[in-house]
């Protein structure tokens, strides 16, 4: 590859996207080069850096190149690697000056060959949701099944599948009528349909910061509520929660088993990634893409098309 460039999603501050074409590094002896098929646009810390109200965090600052839900070919390999594997990218920091954060969002990567994950070629489009399902699975795996989810957007689904897949039977709870359908063996329904006040284990995937003393309201004595969305600032009332023993707890980052489990859980069929990429877009549109994913509460998870780039 004579020319080591990209074109690539930049947040050049907060509310300006715009697609430019950046060098990349020279791949070293350890560095793959992936041709990016698609990447997905992720509506909770993506939204975050668009707004400027993503909290301090390491390599944070402007431009940057965001996206983490990327999957690809490699056209020049490393380590383990073949030229023409289908693998998972979570972000790269590939752009000399221009931050990645995460840096997945662009036509071409280099990356450390230890970063990237071979995955089924069958899911296709669908690897991109890899990320959701292993941040899913990192808040379940050896802890309490949630009895309740709150969220039915791409997460919650995902963590719902999960659940559902590990032997649970969740409640979901979704306030916008329009993303009650799709369950897959759980039920949805609106909080205030739901009269239970004694779940023993609550998955939060809204995001919503202000919704922490409502959800100690429903717990059981010694019930534990899982923050597995992206917050800013939380805070709660300490007499309900006192008087529960109400226990918090936070999912972090997803580690590589997590993402190994869920892609041999998708790729064998008992994982079903599908009705969760609700719109596409040619990443020529990436503008269009971003303002419909952040705007329109029908898409679950926008993902973009890099083939023509």
């Amino acid at each position: 590859m004579a020319n080591y460039t990209a074109t690539a999603v930049t947040l050049q501050q907060p509310g300006l996207i715009a697609l430019h074409s950046l060098p990349i590094d020279t791949p070293g002896f350890d560095d793959v080069v992936i041709d990016v098929a698609w990447s997905g646009i992720s509506t909770g810390t993506e939204r975050l850096l668009y707004t400027g109200a993503m909290p301090p965090f390491p390599g944070m600052g402007y431009p940057l190149v965001p996206g983490y839900e990327t999957v690809g070919r490699v056209t020049q390999a490393a380590g383990a690697l073949r030229e023409g594997d289908f693998v998972f990218v979570p972000g790269a920091a590939c752009f000399g000056p221009v931050r990645g954060l995460f840096g997945g969002a662009a036509s071409r990567l280099v990356v450390p060959a230890a970063r990237v994950t071979p995955v089924p070629e069958i899911l296709g489009e669908r690897a991109v949701l890899l990320a959701l399902a292993a941040t899913a699975q990192h808040a379940l795996s050896g802890h309490a099944l949630p009895e309740l989810i709150v969220g039915h957007g791409a997460l919650g689904r995902l963590l719902a599948r999960l659940t559902v897949l590990a032997g649970g039977t969740p409640t979901v709870w979704e306030t916008q009528a329009g993303r009650a359908t799709g369950a897959m063996g759980y039920s949805v329904v609106q909080p205030d349909a739901d009269p239970r006040r004694d779940y023993r284990a609550i998955y939060d995937v809204s995001g919503d910061a202000s919704i922490l003393d409502s959800l100690i309201q429903r717990l059981a004595p010694g019930g534990e509520i899982v923050l597995a969305g992206f917050y800013d600032r939380l805070s709660f009332a300490f007499a309900p929660a006192f008087m529960r023993e109400a226990r918090v707890r936070i999912a972090a980052q997803w580690a590589p088993a997590d993402l190994a489990y869920v892609a041999a859980q998708a790729g064998s069929g008992a994982l079903s990634l599908d009705g969760l990429i609700t719109h596409r877009r040619a990443a020529a549109d990436a503008v269009g893409a971003y303002d419909t994913a952040f705007t329109n509460p029908a898409c679950l998870k926008m993902i973009l098309d890099w083939s023509a780039v």
